[in-house]
């Protein structure tokens, strides 16, 4: 009796594999696994996103400290202080350096 049931057994595990195979395929047609995040259009769309994600950013600093780049020519926003010239207000250029000393020779 040990023999026939264990020679019935492998049909039986065998069906059973079946259909745990027909049914987990027909769960996977029902609910797909989400896109991997190591795909090339994973990528793609990761990087879209950063791009837009960065030109809200640039965009939202450009309206919050627009004024600062504003041409020189342009009128100013700002009504100067008191007492107060535009010439006394500006500090020399930064980039300009002091002349040269004269060499003796």
């Amino acid at each position: 009796m040990d023999d026939t049931a264990l020679a019935l057994s492998i049909p039986v595990l065998v069906f059973a594999g079946g259909i745990y195979a027909a049914c987990e395929s027909w769960w996977r047609r029902r609910h797909p696994a989400p896109p991997s995040p190591y795909t090339h259009q994973a990528a793609r769309l990761a990087e879209r996103a950063m791009l837009v994600d960065a030109e809200d950013i640039v965009d939202g600093a450009y309206t919050r400290l627009g004024g600062l780049y504003d041409s020189p020519g342009s009128p100013d926003t700002h009504p100067p202080a008191p007492g107060v010239t535009r010439g006394e207000a500006a500090s020399p250029d930064p980039g300009r350096s002091a002349p040269a000393p004269a060499r003796r020779g």
